[in-house]
């Protein structure tokens, strides 16, 4: 299993091959959360969030990514199955930024 830090270095290097206008209006950055966050559709918390996009008028536009689901999830997988899994979802809150 990846420690919270290894997996915040690889959303890091992940994050630095984006181009940069991905960042425009992202005022909030990207934040690693250490918790799983269960799905509201989940059935005996069977379905995690790993990744949201928030846009709000107090914190602004920022994209959250949960380490903990990621880890219930994916935490068996060799390290560069995982690193793509994180690229992946990183890209898809893009997508939702950008929208």
């Amino acid at each position: 299993m990846v420690s919270i830090d290894e997996f915040e270095k690889i959303l890091s290097e992940i994050t630095d091959e984006l181009p940069e206008d991905f960042f425009i209006n992202l005022n909030g950055g990207i934040r690693l959360i250490p918790e799983a966050k269960i799905h509201p559709a989940a059935v005996s918390n069977d379905l995690y969030i790993m990744g949201e996009y928030h846009y709000d008028s107090v914190m602004g536009r920022y994209i959250s990514i949960y380490y903990g689901s990621f880890m219930r999830t994916c935490g068996f997988l060799p390290l560069p199955a995982l690193r793509e899994r994180i690229a992946h979802t990183l890209k898809h809150e893009f997508r939702h930024h950008l929208e």
